[in-house]
């Protein structure tokens, strides 16, 4: 074992609101609370941690960001891999995420 440590949850895919606004998935509060009280010695500037997420059989390097506004982390959700897993907007997703 690396160390790392391993969370899977469903969230909704939405997208910022900035023009050519990126898409996130918010993590559940109860799982981002966990990871801000025992990880948030790993944050970098702007409450950003290095991640690997997976969704289906679509594994990819990362981070999450820690959202003041929302009081969770989000998880950017690139063109590629919404490509690769056929991903529309609002649609709910299942995301193994690795910390």
């Amino acid at each position: 074992m690396d160390g790392r440590i391993k969370y899977e949850f469903s969230a909704n895919l939405w997208k910022h609101d900035a023009p050519g606004g990126w898409h996130f998935v918010s993590l559940p509060l109860t799982l981002s609370k966990e990871i801000r009280v025992n990880l948030k010695w790993q944050e970098e500037g702007w409450g950003r941690m290095k991640a690997a997420a997976r969704i289906g059989g679509t594994n990819w390097e990362t981070a999450i960001w820690y959202d003041t506004k929302r009081n969770t982390y989000i998880l950017p959700i690139k063109a590629e891999i919404r490509r690769k897993c056929n991903l529309k907007e609002n649609q709910t997703v299942q995301i193994t995420l690795i910390i």
